[in-house]
């Protein structure tokens, strides 16, 4: 599962490897104890995003801290619990936010571009394709795309989120090709038990997110962050399957990102698998949001997960939920397991009508036969859970 005191990969090597390093900072990172924004502490995080950049790094930045950092301008003494004032008190720390990084960042030549984003806007595959387009010209400009959830318009979003960004963070590491995703958290990586007791080490390499280091998570709920550690492994788990690594570090450890860089030993490295997940099945696997579900036979959870074959009719069992041609649904095994995600060329109607039905009696029943299989392997992504 892991190694805790010898560290045999090569961490420098996974960082030059890297096209992109996403950065993801936490509230609890950047807020003071007595509340408001650390200046300090950005100033110094945006010292490391200038580092790596000297270093020929194009550098993205999934920061949160708009509502704590509201809730410390406005000088509330908790966060609020009724969504309009939450939104307005996120409108109000977005704005600081952004100045603190631009005022940081100029003094490096460099400048802060503001990106706010909700779910609906990774869920879409047009709208996903225009991030990417976006954050590609930023990078082509020389900016610094600072992402953050779009709190001050979301509604779902802000009650739910994606992860304290961590889900964010995967969902914008998936865009790009060869990404390394850092995860900047209030601890200092995954402990092999309770960090509180003194007995406890940093576990330094995780060769596999599996269920035996998901026993681990120990989430501590405060009301400031909502992440966890638990949406941390999530957000490692979906880079690792797409071919990247992931680090998780103590965002307050001096010089951290430039010690990462340099290869040092710091926080938990996630390794990546040994393949690499074409675009449009990372966006499949884990930013596309699941519109419904199939319930599927054990022969055809056989097919899909192991030969890297298309789902027939013939194959669903049960339907769940209501969807129409083009959504992407969750395809369950017999045992309501997850194991896979794909785009569906049935609605639900249909498929109601011709679940167990060969794909030759299509036609009778529909009238047509527009397609032989449900979801085709190309439209298809599998789970984490099952990729070698």
């Amino acid at each position: 599962m892991s190694e805790k005191s010898v560290e045999t990969v090569d961490r420098r090597g996974i960082f030059a490897d890297a096209d992109v390093i996403v950065i993801k900072v936490g509230s609890r990172i950047l807020r003071r104890p007595e509340g408001g924004l650390d200046r300090q502490q950005i100033t110094d995080l945006s010292d490391g995003l200038a580092h790596l950049i000297g270093l020929g790094k194009k550098v993205v930045l999934v920061s949160s801290g708009a509502v704590a950092s509201g809730v410390g301008r406005l000088g509330l003494s908790a966060r609020p619990k009724d969504l309009a004032t939450l939104q307005a008190v996120a409108a109000v720390g977005q704005a600081q936010l952004i100045q603190t990084y631009e005022e940081a960042l100029i003094k490096h030549g460099l400048y802060a571009a503001q990106v706010l984003l909700t779910a609906s806007d990774l869920d879409d595959r047009v709208r996903y394709l225009n991030v990417r387009n976006t954050l590609f010209a930023l990078h082509q400009l020389g900016a610094v795309p600072i992402i953050n959830e779009n709190d001050t318009v979301a509604v779902e979003e802000l009650q739910t989120t994606f992860g304290d960004n961590d889900r964010l963070a995967a969902m914008v590491a998936g865009i790009f090709t060869k990404p390394l995703l850092i995860i900047l958290s209030d601890v200092s990586g995954l402990y092999d038990r309770d960090p509180a007791d003194p007995a406890a080490e940093v576990l330094h390499t995780i060769n596999r997110v599996d269920n035996q280091v998901l026993e681990l998570v120990r989430d501590r709920k405060t009301g400031v962050s909502k992440g966890g550690m638990a949406s941390k492994l999530a957000a490692a788990r979906f880079v690792n399957s797409s071919g990247s690594s992931a680090i998780i570090a103590w965002g307050k450890e001096p010089n951290v990102l430039a010690r990462i860089a340099a290869g040092e030993l710091i926080g938990t490295l996630f390794q990546a698998r040994p393949h690499l997940m074409e675009a449009k099945k990372r966006w499949l696997g884990f930013a596309a949001q699941c519109a419904g579900q199939l319930v599927v036979d054990a022969g055809a959870a056989n097919a899909v997960a192991t030969q890297n074959r298309s789902l027939l009719a013939i194959g669903v069992h049960e339907v769940k939920g209501e969807f129409e041609k083009g959504d992407t649904i969750s395809i369950l095994g017999p045992e309501g397991a997850e194991i896979a995600r794909g785009q569906t060329n049935y609605s639900s109607d249909d498929l109601l009508r011709i679940r167990g039905c060969r794909s030759s009696g299509i036609e009778e029943i529909l009238g047509t036969c527009p397609y032989e299989t449900v979801v085709h392997r190309d439209n298809l992504a599998i789970s984490p859970d099952l990729t070698n």
